[in-house]
C-alpha cells in the first residue's frame, strides 16, 4: 500500500466514498457520487462530492435522484473550492461538522480488553440481525427499518467489509464495521448499548479493528467522528486530518 502518513486526505476520501456507496452499490468515482437506499437515515443516502460541475447542475441531479429520501450532502476537500458557501448561498442548511479522524496502526496504543467481552465476526443473518439491533438505537435508525438494514447488509455492493460483533453473556452489545476495501482502512458504525457504556467496549472493538487492519497490509485507518467519539478515539491515537460538513438542500 502506497499510504504511508495520516495526513494524506484523499485516500481517506476516496475510502468513505467507497463505503456508503456500498450501501446503494453506487459508483464511489464520479464527480457527482449519489447513493440512495430508501433507509430514512441522513448517512444512508446522499450526495459525497462535487467535481467540476456547477452547483445548480448537481443541486438539480441531486434533487432528481434524492426527494422522498432523509440524505445529506457531503463537503469536504474532496469537493470544489466554494462548495460549502455556495450551498449556504442557495439557502441549504448546515446539519453536522464531523471531524475525519486517522491512525497509523504502527504507532496506535494498547489497551487491556474487558475480560467478559468476546469479538465475534458477524458471518449469518442471525448474526447480522442481532449486529443490527445493537446499533440501530444509539445511531438514530428506526426500528421499523431493520428489516432493510440486514438487508443491505447482508447484499453490501463492495468486498472486504468486515463487522466485528462486541459480545456480553451472548448478547451483541458492541459493535464496529470495518472496511477493507480501498488503500486506507475505515471504521464505520462504531456503538455501544447504552446500558453497557463506559466499560471500554468500543476502544476493544476499536483496537481490534486496528488489528485486522494491519493483518491486512494497511498502515492508515481513517473515520469520521461524533463529538463523544472523537475522545474515544484519541485515546486510541488517531488524531483530526480533516472535516466533513453535511447539508440539507432546501426543497
Amino acid at each position: 500500500m502506497s499510504v504511508v502518513s495520516v495526513k494524506d486526505l484523499e485516500p481517506q476520501l476516496a475510502a468513505n466514498r467507497r463505503y456508503w456507496t456500498g450501501w446503494a452499490k453506487a459508483d464511489p468515482d464520479t464527480d457527482l457520487p449519489l447513493y440512495r437506499t430508501g433507509i430514512e437515515h441522513p448517512l444512508l443516502n446522499g450526495l459525497l462530492r462535487v467535481r467540476g460541475r456547477s452547483l445548480d447542475e448537481a443541486a438539480a441531479q441531486a434533487h432528481d435522484s434524492l426527494d422522498g429520501s432523509v440524505w445529506s450532502w457531503w463537503v469536504s476537500s474532496d469537493s470544489d473550492a466554494g462548495t460549502a458557501d455556495g450551498l449556504i448561498a442557495r439557502g441549504a442548511e448546515l446539519t453536522g461538522e464531523m471531524p475525519v479522524m486517522a491512525v497509523d496502526v504502527d504507532e496506535a496504543m494498547s489497551f487491556d480488553l474487558p475480560d467478559d467481552l468476546e469479538i465475534r465476526t458477524v458471518v449469518d443473518e442471525h448474526e447480522m440481525r442481532q449486529y443490527v439491533r445493537a446499533y440501530s438505537g444509539p445511531l438514530g435508525f428506526r426500528p421499523e427499518d431493520e428489516d432493510s438494514l440486514v438487508a443491505h447488509e447482508l447484499n453490501f455492493g463492495f468486498p472486504g467489509v468486515v463487522r466485528l460483533a462486541g459480545v456480553i453473556d451472548g448478547r451483541t452489545v458492541g459493535t464496529c464495521t470495518l472496511s477493507l476495501g480501498a488503500e486506507v482502512a475505515a471504521l464505520y458504525f462504531v456503538a455501544t448499548d447504552p446500558g453497557y457504556r463506559k466499560r471500554g467496549i468500543a476502544t476493544a472493538l476499536s483496537v481490534e479493528s486496528l488489528r485486522l487492519a494491519r493483518e491486512a497490509g494497511r498502515r492508515i485507518v481513517t473515520l469520521q467522528a461524533s463529538e463523544e467519539g472523537a475522545r474515544v478515539y484519541q485515546r486510541v491515537g488517531f488524531e483530526t486530518v480533516g472535516t466533513y460538513r453535511t447539508f440539507k438542500l432546501p426543497n
